[in-house]
């Protein structure tokens, strides 16, 4: 496997990302209540939940983007809102549909993002290299990005989201569209991030499987509140369902296990 870049500093030793109580109203729509959770220093965490539960909101609200109603967000130890810029140049973001700028090539977006968080010149150009070469994107990157393809797209959503070396990474379903082998190369260098820099690491996906195999701790939430959090094992004997998988467990805890009837209304 390709070697990717890191030489990241040491982590401090403290939570990188703290929700106490956060709530968010749209309207009539309540779309987080009460929200409390952590990410701890190098700890990977699986921000699950149905369509529709505020997994994207609670994402929003941890990078400055939406305001909370009520409670407080810590990020790398505090309150992050439009006034806090240096401590934005911290985080990395992929949203679900990465919005890039399709009149410039993958090369000139990248060095368009790194002039954006001060990157020195000095080394920039191996760094993105690196990533082009683990990612496959090398010999595409002066090809302009309206030519990718999605998951072109979402490589370098991705590199972009890591080329400053962020102290906390947000990622909502980073691997959409993913060839197998590139996911496989995002999940590790995920767990890398985590487990060996000391990254902080949200992450919300809906293949289950994916966060089974790779988050530390997951987060449940349905309908705006945090439903459970723990381990996978936790959460399976909180289900009552251990050894099984972590969708037969999201499920069960979310009151739709009994998907049977309706699969079998819709075959007929």
């Amino acid at each position: 496997m390709v070697a990717l870049p890191s030489s990241f500093a040491p982590p401090p030793p403290s939570a990188a990302l703290a929700f106490e109580g956060v709530s968010k109203r749209y309207g009539t729509v309540e779309a987080l209540r009460s929200v409390t959770f952590g990410v701890g220093a190098g700890e990977v965490v699986g921000l699950l939940g149905p369509n529709g539960a505020g997994k994207s909101t609670a994402m929003k609200i941890a990078l400055g983007i939406v305001r909370p109603d009520a409670g407080s967000v810590r990020v790398l130890d505090g309150e992050i809102g439009p006034e806090t810029m240096e401590r934005k140049r911290l985080l990395g973001y992929v949203p679900e549909n990465p919005s890039l700028y399709e009149f410039l090539t993958g090369a000139e977006y990248l060095d368009f993002l790194a002039d954006m968080y001060d990157l020195p010149s000095a080394g920039r150009a191996e760094r993105v290299q690196s990533f082009l070469v683990a990612l496959e994107l090398a010999g595409h990157e002066n090809a302009m990005i309206s030519g990718y393809s999605q998951g072109m797209k979402q490589k370098v959503a991705l590199i972009g989201a890591l080329l400053h070396r962020p102290r906390l990474l947000i990622l909502d379903e980073p691997l959409n569209g993913l060839d197998p082998r590139s996911a496989r190369i995002v999940k590790e260098l995920l767990s890398s991030l985590a487990h060996r820099e000391g990254v902080g690491v949200l992450f919300s996906t809906h293949v289950l499987e994916i966060a089974q195999a790779i988050c530390d701790r997951i987060v449940i939430v349905h309908r705006g509140s945090v439903l459970a959090t723990g381990t996978v094992e936790s959460l399976r004997a909180r289900a009552g369902l251990p050894g099984s998988g972590l969708e037969e467990v999201f499920l069960t805890l979310t009151g739709t296990a009994g998907i049977g009837d309706i699969v079998s209304a819709l075959s007929h």
